[in-house]
């Protein structure tokens, strides 16, 4: 009889480099959301990549970028749901980058390219492990597998949703794996339960026609700081968000979300180490700190007024803009947030500020009670030497709700390749190749795992 596990990771060593250049020509192909830069392309590429891997492909137009569907049919009734999305952030500053963001270089046991961890990697590490269980059991397939990779989740998936309804019955399955997950500081694999929401919003205020001369700043109307009081409006220096009823519905941890928190590792010293942060907008220290993911949270992305350029240029500008996102968390309705936004602005005397949304997404998250999140705890004892930690929610966010409204409380965990130094979003993104192989051998047990549960 074939000792399945040892037949998986022996396909897994053997072909390993195969999977690394296929990963290497996915993210050789940009494929910027925010831009449109080579997204149709990439999804042609990868649509292919998915076909020689024996899986029926659909490319479903949307109004934005296609979403692939893609389904393999196995032995059980049983189907396990992959998340993924092939595009990727803006690769820029190009300066920053070692070797360039699309010329994919291996480098110190790394392969660094623009969507390396975030999400090509994830995909063709999923690929891996699907092969090494039809090789191990000689061309089949467990359970029945479905792949729904979109090209817009950096830019909060507007055109998802909209899919995942239209191709509801085809998409039917018992449990999911999102796109992303992987290791903590301390080498331990960490299981993802959830994602905060967000609202993505652009405030703007306009005062004249055009900059004026800095000499008539004691006349004339200043939209820099017309916008920085509004603003100031937003947030106290006790991190308190102003924004009447904003906090109305959001939902603290239970005690059980509250202890897995504090399980996992602290994270402040890698937030010192690494980015040289000296104080937190929290107090505590440890994993304390931790369970502060359930506060949400308002962030300034980037300002916008007047002259930037080299050397002085004495203008009272007379447009300013600013981007912000709000981060969610269970029972928080970016909606609700929106309208509450506006009248906050209208009520301090902000009706001029315009309030455009970039993007919003709900919080979601799984119960830590799930069977499939205690399987798949469980079956990473068989790769990493012990069980997974337990997060019941991410500081990010992302289309998991979509999911949910569309097939019903479907049980999705995380867990992948990446660990707590990949990079994405950032210059030098990266995955290491050992984090390749064992996330694909982790796959392919859960596969097995999950294909027998009752």
């Amino acid at each position: 009889m074939t000792d399945i596990p040892s037949a998986i990771d022996a396909y897994l060593q053997s072909n390993l480099n195969d999977y690394i250049q296929t990963t290497m020509r996915l993210c050789a192909q940009p494929s910027v959301s925010a831009t449109g830069e080579g997204v149709g392309a990439c999804a042609q590429l990868l649509a292919g990549e998915l076909r020689q891997h024996h899986f029926q492909v659909q490319l479903c137009p949307t109004a934005g970028q296609p979403v692939i569907l893609a389904h393999a049919q196995g032995a059980s009734d049983r189907t396990m749901l992959f998340y993924n999305h092939y595009d990727v952030q803006p690769p820029e500053p190009l300066e920053l980058w070692t070797t360039p963001p699309y010329a994919p270089t291996l480098r110190d046991g790394n392969l660094y390219a623009r969507g390396a961890a975030d999400d090509k990697g994830e995909i063709v590490a999923r690929l891996a492990a699907l092969d090494a269980v039809r090789a191990a059991r000689h061309g089949e397939l467990p359970c029945s597998i479905t792949f729904v990779i979109e090209g817009e989740e950096e830019t909060s998936s507007p055109h998802l949703g909209q899919v995942l309804r239209e191709h509801q019955a085809e998409l039917a399955a018992q449990a999911g794996i999102w796109e992303a997950g992987g290791l903590d500081s301390e080498g331990q694999a960490v299981v993802t339960l959830g994602l905060r929401g967000v609202l993505g919003v652009e405030l703007s205020v306009k005062v004249m026609d055009r900059d004026a001369h800095s000499g008539q700043g004691h006349l004339l109307p200043n939209a820099a700081w017309r916008l920085v009081w509004a603003l100031n409006g937003l947030k106290g220096p006790d991190q308190r968000i102003r924004i009447p009823g904003f906090y109305d519905h959001a939902k603290p941890p239970t005690p059980r979300e509250r202890d897995l928190l504090l399980a996992l590792p602290p994270r402040d010293e890698l937030y010192r180490r690494n980015l040289g942060v000296k104080t937190f907008v929290r107090e505590g220290a440890g994993a304390e700190l931790n369970v502060a993911v359930f506060e949400p949270a308002a962030t300034i992305n980037g300002l916008t007024a007047g002259y930037q350029g080299p050397g002085e240029k004495t203008v009272i500008p007379a447009r300013a803009s600013a981007k912000l996102d709000f981060r969610l968390v269970p029972d928080q309705d970016p909606a609700d947030i929106l309208a509450k936004l506006r009248a906050h602005l209208d009520a301090q005397g902000f009706a001029d500020v315009e309030i455009e949304e970039r993007g919003s997404t709900p919080p979601a998250k799984t119960s830590a009670e799930e069977p499939f999140v205690t399987m798949v705890a469980r079956t990473a004892a068989e790769v990493y030497g012990r069980p997974s930690l337990l997060d019941p929610i991410a500081g990010g966010s992302g289309p998991m709700h979509m999911f949910f409204e569309a097939l019903g409380p479907v049980p999705i965990v995380f867990t992948g390749i990446q660990y707590w130094n990949n990079r994405a979003h950032s210059p030098d993104e990266h995955f290491r190749l050992q984090d390749f192989a064992s996330g694909a051998r982790y796959i392919a047990r859960i596969v097995e795992n999950f294909a027998s549960m009752v």
